[in-house]
Protein backbone atom coordinates (compact mmCIF):
# COMPACT_ATOMS: atom_id res chain seq x y z
CA UNK A 1 0.00 0.00 0.00
CA UNK A 2 1.37 3.59 -1.27
CA UNK A 3 1.53 6.01 1.35
CA UNK A 4 -0.35 8.80 -1.15
CA UNK A 5 -2.00 10.95 0.72
CA UNK A 6 -6.15 11.03 0.77
CA UNK A 7 -8.08 13.93 -0.66
CA UNK A 8 -11.56 14.73 0.66
CA UNK A 9 -13.43 17.45 -0.58
CA UNK A 10 -16.99 18.79 0.14
CA UNK A 11 -19.65 18.24 -2.45
CA UNK A 12 -23.12 19.63 -2.22
CA UNK A 13 -24.58 18.17 -5.52
CA UNK A 14 -23.60 16.58 -8.47
CA UNK A 15 -21.59 19.29 -10.23
CA UNK A 16 -19.53 19.68 -7.22
CA UNK A 17 -18.78 15.71 -6.64
CA UNK A 18 -18.32 15.57 -10.48
CA UNK A 19 -15.81 18.12 -10.14
CA UNK A 20 -13.91 17.00 -6.83
CA UNK A 21 -13.58 13.64 -8.94
CA UNK A 22 -11.88 15.03 -11.94
CA UNK A 23 -10.00 17.01 -10.28
CA UNK A 24 -8.03 14.02 -7.98
CA UNK A 25 -10.60 13.79 -4.91
CA UNK A 26 -10.08 10.30 -3.32
CA UNK A 27 -13.47 10.92 -1.22
CA UNK A 28 -16.13 13.23 -0.50
CA UNK A 29 -18.14 14.57 2.17
CA UNK A 30 -21.89 14.89 1.67
CA UNK A 31 -23.79 17.77 3.46
CA UNK A 32 -26.20 20.51 2.77
CA UNK A 33 -26.23 23.91 4.17
CA UNK A 34 -22.97 25.24 5.21
CA UNK A 35 -24.65 27.93 6.80
CA UNK A 36 -25.48 25.69 9.56
CA UNK A 37 -21.90 24.27 9.36
CA UNK A 38 -23.48 21.32 6.86
CA UNK A 39 -26.76 19.13 7.30
CA UNK A 40 -27.92 15.72 5.95
CA UNK A 41 -28.29 15.68 2.53
CA UNK A 42 -31.56 14.43 0.71
CA UNK A 43 -31.56 10.69 0.09
CA UNK A 44 -32.30 11.83 -3.76
CA UNK A 45 -29.20 13.88 -3.53
CA UNK A 46 -27.24 11.13 -2.23
CA UNK A 47 -28.85 8.90 -5.14
CA UNK A 48 -27.78 11.11 -7.61
CA UNK A 49 -24.29 11.78 -6.59
CA UNK A 50 -23.73 8.03 -6.12
CA UNK A 51 -24.57 7.39 -9.90
CA UNK A 52 -22.45 10.60 -11.33
CA UNK A 53 -19.08 9.27 -9.64
CA UNK A 54 -17.30 6.18 -8.38
CA UNK A 55 -15.53 7.66 -5.53
CA UNK A 56 -16.31 6.39 -1.46
CA UNK A 57 -19.02 8.93 -0.36
CA UNK A 58 -19.24 9.95 3.58
CA UNK A 59 -22.46 11.24 3.85
CA UNK A 60 -22.99 13.58 6.67
CA UNK A 61 -25.67 12.38 9.70
CA UNK A 62 -26.61 15.69 10.97
CA UNK A 63 -29.86 17.42 11.33
CA UNK A 64 -29.34 20.77 13.45
CA UNK A 65 -27.01 23.08 13.37
CA UNK A 66 -24.53 23.08 16.57
CA UNK A 67 -23.40 19.90 18.28
CA UNK A 68 -26.01 18.41 20.46
CA UNK A 69 -27.34 15.71 18.88
CA UNK A 70 -31.27 17.06 18.98
CA UNK A 71 -33.54 14.67 17.92
CA UNK A 72 -31.88 10.82 18.17
CA UNK A 73 -34.48 9.00 16.86
CA UNK A 74 -34.53 11.30 14.24
CA UNK A 75 -30.90 11.27 13.93
CA UNK A 76 -31.05 7.05 13.60
CA UNK A 77 -34.02 7.02 11.07
CA UNK A 78 -32.08 9.33 8.96
CA UNK A 79 -28.94 6.99 8.89
CA UNK A 80 -31.46 3.72 8.52
CA UNK A 81 -32.67 5.93 5.29
CA UNK A 82 -29.60 6.20 4.14
CA UNK A 83 -28.26 3.14 4.26
CA UNK A 84 -31.60 2.02 2.68
CA UNK A 85 -30.25 4.46 -0.44
CA UNK A 86 -27.02 2.81 -0.22
CA UNK A 87 -24.65 4.35 1.73
CA UNK A 88 -21.53 2.76 3.14
CA UNK A 89 -19.90 5.13 4.78
CA UNK A 90 -20.91 8.49 6.93
CA UNK A 91 -19.92 11.29 8.98
CA UNK A 92 -21.21 12.21 12.67
CA UNK A 93 -20.43 13.55 16.24
CA UNK A 94 -22.40 14.88 18.87
CA UNK A 95 -21.48 16.40 22.18
CA UNK A 96 -23.30 16.63 25.57
CA UNK A 97 -23.65 20.35 26.93
CA UNK A 98 -20.78 20.05 28.91
CA UNK A 99 -18.51 18.98 26.29
CA UNK A 100 -18.98 15.07 26.37
CA UNK A 101 -18.97 13.19 23.58
CA UNK A 102 -23.28 12.72 23.62
CA UNK A 103 -22.81 8.52 23.66
CA UNK A 104 -26.04 7.55 23.52
CA UNK A 105 -26.55 9.44 20.43
CA UNK A 106 -23.44 8.08 18.60
CA UNK A 107 -24.55 4.43 19.77
CA UNK A 108 -28.10 5.21 18.46
CA UNK A 109 -26.97 6.25 15.20
CA UNK A 110 -23.98 3.32 14.61
CA UNK A 111 -26.42 1.06 15.61
CA UNK A 112 -28.09 2.13 12.21
CA UNK A 113 -25.01 1.70 10.07
CA UNK A 114 -24.10 -1.91 10.36
CA UNK A 115 -20.39 -1.78 11.03
CA UNK A 116 -20.07 0.78 8.40
CA UNK A 117 -16.97 2.91 8.25
CA UNK A 118 -17.50 6.21 9.89
CA UNK A 119 -15.84 9.46 10.53
CA UNK A 120 -16.17 11.21 13.71
CA UNK A 121 -15.92 15.18 12.87
CA UNK A 122 -15.47 18.60 14.05
CA UNK A 123 -17.04 18.12 17.24
CA UNK A 124 -13.64 16.65 18.66
CA UNK A 125 -12.60 20.43 18.62
CA UNK A 126 -15.66 21.72 20.79
CA UNK A 127 -14.60 18.79 23.56
CA UNK A 128 -13.61 19.68 26.61
CA UNK A 129 -11.05 16.74 26.84
CA UNK A 130 -10.19 15.45 23.30
CA UNK A 131 -8.21 12.41 25.16
CA UNK A 132 -11.46 11.35 27.47
CA UNK A 133 -13.30 11.76 24.13
CA UNK A 134 -11.04 9.45 21.95
CA UNK A 135 -11.20 6.97 24.76
CA UNK A 136 -14.63 6.92 25.49
CA UNK A 137 -15.34 5.95 21.61
CA UNK A 138 -12.43 3.58 20.81
CA UNK A 139 -14.52 0.54 21.21
CA UNK A 140 -17.49 1.76 18.64
CA UNK A 141 -17.89 -0.60 15.17
CA UNK A 142 -16.73 1.76 12.38
CA UNK A 143 -14.77 4.68 13.80
CA UNK A 144 -11.95 4.80 11.47
CA UNK A 145 -11.25 8.51 11.13
CA UNK A 146 -11.28 12.21 13.23
CA UNK A 147 -11.88 14.87 11.29
CA UNK A 148 -10.32 17.43 13.20
CA UNK A 149 -8.57 20.85 13.34
CA UNK A 150 -6.84 20.44 16.35
CA UNK A 151 -8.61 23.18 17.78
CA UNK A 152 -12.06 24.97 17.23
CA UNK A 153 -10.30 28.23 15.70
CA UNK A 154 -8.57 25.92 12.68
CA UNK A 155 -5.54 24.37 11.89
CA UNK A 156 -3.13 27.61 12.58
CA UNK A 157 -4.31 27.08 16.05
CA UNK A 158 -4.12 23.30 16.15
CA UNK A 159 -1.34 22.02 14.72
CA UNK A 160 0.47 21.25 17.89
CA UNK A 161 -2.55 19.19 19.00
CA UNK A 162 -2.86 17.39 15.69
CA UNK A 163 0.77 16.80 15.97
CA UNK A 164 0.85 15.80 19.22
CA UNK A 165 -1.70 12.89 18.59
CA UNK A 166 -0.38 11.42 15.70
CA UNK A 167 2.74 10.93 17.51
CA UNK A 168 0.29 9.04 19.51
CA UNK A 169 -0.67 6.54 16.82
CA UNK A 170 -0.32 2.83 18.36
CA UNK A 171 -2.06 4.08 22.00
CA UNK A 172 -5.69 3.40 22.87
CA UNK A 173 -8.24 5.55 21.31
CA UNK A 174 -5.52 7.14 18.89
CA UNK A 175 -6.19 3.85 16.44
CA UNK A 176 -8.04 6.15 13.45
CA UNK A 177 -7.08 8.09 11.28
CA UNK A 178 -6.40 11.83 11.83
CA UNK A 179 -8.09 13.53 8.69
CA UNK A 180 -6.87 17.17 8.76
CA UNK A 181 -10.07 20.30 7.99
CA UNK A 182 -11.40 23.61 9.38
CA UNK A 183 -9.25 26.47 7.95
CA UNK A 184 -6.56 24.08 6.15
CA UNK A 185 -3.88 25.83 3.63
CA UNK A 186 -1.50 24.22 1.43
CA UNK A 187 1.01 25.98 4.12
CA UNK A 188 0.34 23.20 6.30
CA UNK A 189 0.78 20.04 4.19
CA UNK A 190 4.97 20.02 4.64
CA UNK A 191 4.36 20.20 8.66
CA UNK A 192 1.94 17.49 8.63
CA UNK A 193 2.94 15.64 5.88
CA UNK A 194 6.15 15.05 7.95
CA UNK A 195 4.29 14.86 11.32
CA UNK A 196 2.95 11.75 9.71
CA UNK A 197 -0.61 12.74 8.78
CA UNK A 198 -1.98 11.12 5.63
CA UNK A 199 -5.67 12.87 4.84
CA UNK A 200 -6.73 16.38 4.28
CA UNK A 201 -10.42 17.57 4.12
CA UNK A 202 -11.18 21.03 1.93
CA UNK A 203 -14.45 22.63 1.78
CA UNK A 204 -13.94 26.13 0.85
CA UNK A 205 -10.52 25.59 -0.37
CA UNK A 206 -12.24 24.03 -3.17
CA UNK A 207 -14.06 26.26 -4.05
CA UNK A 208 -12.08 29.99 -5.16
CA UNK A 209 -15.47 31.93 -5.69
CA UNK A 210 -16.66 30.83 -2.16
CA UNK A 211 -19.69 29.12 -1.33
CA UNK A 212 -22.20 30.58 -3.69
CA UNK A 213 -19.90 28.68 -6.24
CA UNK A 214 -19.11 24.91 -7.38
CA UNK A 215 -16.16 23.11 -6.64
CA UNK A 216 -13.12 24.00 -8.90
CA UNK A 217 -11.72 20.78 -10.46
CA UNK A 218 -8.40 23.11 -11.00
CA UNK A 219 -8.43 24.07 -7.12
CA UNK A 220 -8.72 20.02 -6.66
CA UNK A 221 -5.67 19.12 -8.91
CA UNK A 222 -3.74 21.61 -6.82
CA UNK A 223 -4.18 20.35 -3.13
CA UNK A 224 -3.77 16.87 -5.18
CA UNK A 225 -0.17 17.73 -5.97
CA UNK A 226 0.54 19.14 -3.51
CA UNK A 227 -0.09 16.04 -1.66
CA UNK A 228 1.35 14.03 -3.85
Amino acid sequence: MSNRALLEVIALDVEDAVAAQAGGADRLELVTDMAADGLTPARETFAAIRAAVDIPLRVMVRTADGFAAGDVGGLAATARALRAEGAREFVLGFLTADGSPDLAAVEAVVAELDGCAWTFHRAIDRAADRDQLRKALADLPGLDTYLTAGAAAGVDEGLPVLLAEAARGGEPGYGPRILVGGGLALAHVPVLRAGGIDAFHIGGAARPGGWHHPVSAAAVAEWRAALD
